[in-house]
């Protein structure tokens, strides 16, 4: 395969997530296309790697070659949901396309500027020197919306599969609810969010197995362990009691959330709906805002429900509203393809 040049060549985008690989093709004007599997790539200028945790090594773009590759599957234990579907598309893909360069883009790195008073925890120094502190996730989709909401108060509700809320000062990340690992904070698709850490260890000194929990942690909580399914466009068509207090307590976390960054950032002018939870529920998005009208937030709700599609991105937000509301397409894979040009090219 031939070497092109940054000015000309394409970027490949490989984006690993828990149940799925999505493979782009981004090019210089940041369209990107979507490929059905490695080998269909055409020839490429380098390929970047979204990988959710970069532990304390990882802050920036890296090149990856075999030391950056065993230090990525070290990693697998802190985001197994996510690292270890990441670790395998990298080796996949650098044996697809040996001779271009491969760099890993971390959803944590955008959240390196979070204050000392919104990552630490209150923990033993012996175990705060383990490194364990509040990292933060969905650093590309957030740092994408950052840039599409100009704002200087601004919160963004990723809401996928996965689900977290950040606060964004003048386009630096200043808090958000995901911590150490992807499984703190708001209520997901198969996560349960924030847990006393109590219950956790009762569960566990009455015989439920370390590996029991983990999987319970991982796969069976959140959406899915209230109302059998993660889904939320199925469980919003579901009149159950137990889909609806599911929804009902989804969303009573996420406003719960915006109200918490709200404080963070002292006060608040924008709001952004973002992921595929974000761009596409009407249901949710009224359900959220609804619960923050004391912040000044109302919704248009024509517009509204003209976005719930995911067709349309823009402003929802009334006439009468003081805070801002956009619904902004994801696009990772530019961010990613961004963070590639600038290390390679």
């Amino acid at each position: 395969m031939a070497l092109l040049s940054a000015a000309d060549g394409d970027i490949l985008v490989v984006n690993a997530g828990s149940t799925s690989l999505k493979l782009t093709v981004v090019d210089t004007d940041e369209r990107s296309r979507t490929l059905a599997s490695l080998e269909d790539v055409p020839s490429v200028f380098a390929v970047g790697h979204r990988v959710v945790h970069g532990g304390p090594d990882f802050s920036e773009p890296t090149l990856i070659d075999d030391d950056v590759l065993a230090k990525l599957t070290h990693l697998i234990e802190l985001a197994p949901l996510h690292n270890q579907p990441a670790v395998a598309a990298i080796e996949a893909a650098r044996q697809a396309l040996p001779d271009v360069p491969h760099v890993a883009v971390f959803d944590t790195a955008f959240h390196k500027t979070i204050p000392a008073v919104a990552a630490t925890y209150l923990l033993p120094k012996r175990y705060r020197e383990l490194g364990i502190h509040r990292y933060g996730f969905h650093g590309l989709s957030v740092q994408w919306a950052a840039e599409h909401v100009a704002v200087s108060r601004l919160v963004v509700c990723h809401l996928g599969g996965g689900a977290s809320v950040t606060g964004v000062k003048d386009g630096t990340s200043i808090d958000t609810t995901m911590g150490f690992t992807p499984l703190e904070g708001v209520p997901m698709a198969t996560r349960a969010g924030s847990v006393d850490p109590g219950a956790l260890l009762y569960l566990l000194h009455h015989g439920i197995s370390l590996d029991e929990l983990d999987r319970a942690l991982e796969h069976e909580s959140g959406l899915v362990a209230l109302a059998g399914s993660g889904d939320v466009a199925a469980l919003t068509g579901d009149a159950s009691r137990e889909a609806q207090l599911a929804l009902a307590i989804y969303c009573y976390r996420i406003a719960q959330a915006v109200a918490a960054m709200a404080v963070a950032l002292g006060g608040l002018d924008a709001l952004v709906f973002t992921a595929g939870v974000g761009e596409h529920s009407a249901r949710v998005r009224t359900d959220v805002c609804r619960q923050l009208a004391h912040l000044g937030v109302a919704l248009d709700e024509r517009a509204n429900a003209s976005a719930g599609d995911g067709a349309t991105e823009g402003a929802i937000e009334a006439p009468e509203s003081t805070v801002a509301v956009h619904v902004v397409r994801a696009r990772e894979d530019v961010v990613v393809a961004r963070s590639v040009r600038t290390l390679v090219g």
